[in-house]
């Protein structure tokens, strides 16, 4: 088995208590493990690991049943020699196995208290059950995502859980904690999903109120101009194609043959849907690595829309080592990288006893 930590990273000698949940709270972990805290995970005496589970990764699990009394006493030991607390439970629940904010707080005052929710701890949804197509519907993201007069399109659970969610944390987090590390008092850090969706949705909150934005698929980034979207080819694999700028599009249109003049107005947004429709058209001409051979030294902004499985194994992400093989599973390195104290992956999660968690967690220090 591959080690837990590398024991290096900028966050090394952080020490982080998580509870296990679902969505971004692991998501969150796993991002502070690969940048060197060492993070604990409490679960349920019923949790068996699944195989390739990449998310837990670089982790100690600790297996309790926080419904009996002296194991949440165990766990406030934890939590009184923990430098960072992060759950993602629904409001109220830690409060009731009392392991609170307000509890832990009095007993280490310099913890970072991270609460990842999806409607945040307060508010009229505040108790309402949710997931991530629910946050981002109502942060105005999933409306804004799909082809014009279709349906909306879910970009799996990568704006709610994971964009709005898991790094908003780890940035309320980091933010908490070097505070604490300055004035010696920690505090709590309120991440919901909605939140930070809504944050992320601000550029086209200016686009709005500058009458610019014209919907679903219509709009430049959501698909509506012609140079800027993905393409069909002959063998029905897709191209993405991003040449917003007058040199690019100039490349663009050489590479592709494009002499009909009404390509000679790229921003006049009325011509987009018959531009679309005459670039596909070339484009289904040929199978992408037809494509591929046209385009390669050229600057146009024109890459090939990897699966999955070809991301992983991409020359360019495998170059930078974006890609490692831990334990035989290919899988993201750890981000974002540091010039000084690089961080790095760890193996899978491991079965931890609480005893040996609480030496190595000494309040000594």
């Amino acid at each position: 088995m591959a080690d837990l930590s590398t024991g290096r990273g900028p966050l090394a000698g952080v020490r982080v208590l998580e509870f296990a949940g679902l969505g971004p709270a692991p998501f969150a972990g796993m991002l502070l493990a690969d940048m060197g805290a060492d993070v604990v995970r409490i679960e349920r005496p019923e949790y068996r690991a699944r195989p390739h589970d990449i998310v837990l990764r670089g982790r100690r699990t600790i297996q309790l049943d926080l419904k009996n009394l002296v194991a949440r006493r165990a766990v406030e030991k934890l939590a009184g020699r923990a430098d960072v607390l992060i759950e993602g439970y629904r409001p109220g629940v830690m409060e009731r196995l009392g392991l609170g904010p307000d509890v832990v707080l009095q007993t280490n005052a310099r913890l970072v208290y991270g609460r990842m929710s999806g409607w945040g701890q307060d508010g009229p949804l505040a108790m309402t059950p949710g997931h991530d197509v629910n946050f981002i519907a109502l942060a105005g993201a999933l409306d804004s995502i799909g082809p014009e007069n279709g349906d909306p399109t879910l970009p799996l659970n990568l704006v709610g859980d994971y964009g709005g969610g898991a790094l908003y944390l780890v940035a309320g987090v980091l933010a908490a904690l070097f505070v604490a590390k300055s004035s010696g008092k920690g505090q709590v850090v309120d991440c919901a999903a909605c939140d930070g969706v809504l944050s992320l949705m601000t550029q086209f909150h200016g686009m709005l109120a500058r009458s610019e934005w014209r919907g679903r698929g219509a709009s430049q980034f959501g698909g509506g101009a012609h140079f800027y979207g993905a393409y069909r080819c002959a063998d029905g694999k897709f191209l993405a194609v991003a040449a917003g700028e007058p040199a690019f599009y100039v490349t663009l249109r050489r590479c592709l043959g494009l002499d009909d003049p009404l390509f000679d107005n790229p921003r006049d947004q009325a011509l987009w849907p018959v531009l679309k429709e005459k670039m596909q058209a070339i484009f289904a001409a040929k199978p992408r690595g037809d494509w591929l051979d046209i385009f390669s030294g050229e600057e146009a902004c024109v890459t090939p829309v990897n699966t999955i499985g070809e991301s992983l194994n991409d020359p360019h992400l495998r170059a930078r080592g974006s890609v490692v093989d831990i334990d035989g599973v290919a899988q993201a390195g750890a981000v974002p990288r540091f010039s000084r104290t690089p961080g790095a992956p760890g193996g899978r999660p491991a079965a931890a006893f609480l005893d040996d968690v609480l030496a190595d967690w000494r309040d000594d220090r």
